[in-house]
């Protein structure tokens, strides 16, 4: 039994360990793989591992000795699942191994845009505050969460850990969720969609792309808005209409955006949200916590253990 994994590097730098895995077969580890290289390093492999390397329905014909796909993620849209399901290749992701880290990046980006953390430590190192009058100096406006409205934009594991650590910090949580009311744990209200990006101080978005949510956030919700208010993105870049962001950010329609996710990524330097007013990205990091990646080992290796074992887990085709 042989597996590849194709794109290693973006889990493990070289401090986790894939141990475990290389005691049931062989493993050839790259750090990336080219599209043209992915024939050629699967050719005889009958598991393949893959992060974003794409398996589309060309690159699946050529295998005919391929048994078992894992996806090191939670979204498979780089594997075509119905030529492999035709092929009797079993597709497995890796759910809910981040729910946490993403939810505590929400945070992250949301106290960053409140107190201004980053930027004074940056006009810190300058001097500015040894030059300072006075023992403090305030130049931008800071605001408690504590009271304020929290919109969440769909209520699965990452939207339910958000409102969890919301309620710490004293939000009033209002959630666009599928779920009856009923079944909310207590103090999320359900929303439609209007009133949380009409009403909420903060709307931190947790939903599925799909066609329905693909530029969820666009120029006329954004005008709906409160011109205080902030949108924290750790879900998908589609979400959000980069331009229409940009262009609401450089004109005070919002307050702030924290970002983890961009529609292209890596970030096109001629993305406008790279130089707008009060944005603030980061490089789609929000899954990548020590924790978090090697949990995704752990259950990738549960994966592959259980689809030897003739019973697939977390199966997505």
């Amino acid at each position: 039994m042989k597996i590849v994994i194709l794109d290693a590097y973006t889990v493990d730098q070289g401090e986790l360990s894939w141990d475990e895995l290389e005691k049931v077969a062989d493993v050839d580890i790259y750090d990336r793989t080219s599209p043209e290289d992915v024939v050629s390093r699967c050719k005889g492999a009958e598991i393949v591992l893959t992060n974003k390397v794409v398996l589309d329905a060309e690159v699946l014909n050529m295998l005919p000795r391929l048994q078992y796909i894992g996806v090191l993620a939670t979204g498979y849209n780089v594997v075509n699942l119905n030529v492999a399901s035709r092929q009797n290749i079993v597709v497995t992701n890796i759910p809910a191994y981040s729910t946490e880290s993403v939810a505590q990046m929400v945070f992250c980006h949301l106290l960053n845009i409140v107190g201004r953390v980053d930027y004074y430590a940056r006009e810190n190192r300058k001097g500015k505050w040894s030059a300072s009058e006075d023992f403090c100096y305030l130049d931008h406006n800071l605001f408690e969460l504590s009271g304020k409205k929290m919109g969440i934009i769909g209520l699965g594991n990452t939207g339910m850990a958000t409102a969890r650590i919301a309620h710490g910090f004293g939000l009033q949580v209002f959630a666009l969720t599928s779920k009856d009311e009923e079944a909310l744990p207590y103090g999320i209200k359900k929303a439609d969609i209007d009133t949380i990006f009409s009403q909420c101080d903060i709307v931190s978005l947790h939903c599925p792309l799909t066609e329905n949510t693909k530029h969820l956030v666009n120029a006329a919700r954004l005008d709906t808005m409160k011109s205080s208010a902030i949108v924290i993105n750790t879900g998908r870049g589609l979400l959000v209409d980069d331009e229409a962001m940009a262009n609401a950010l450089n004109n005070g329609v919002i307050s702030a955006y924290g970002a983890d996710v961009l529609t292209t990524e890596p970030a096109p330097a001629d993305n406008p949200l790279l130089t707008a007013k009060n944005c603030f990205l980061t490089p789609h990091i929000a899954w990548a916590t020590r924790e978090a990646r090697q949990r995704l080992i752990n259950i990738c290796t549960e994966n592959v253990n259980a689809f030897l074992d003739g019973e697939p887990i977390n199966q997505v085709n």
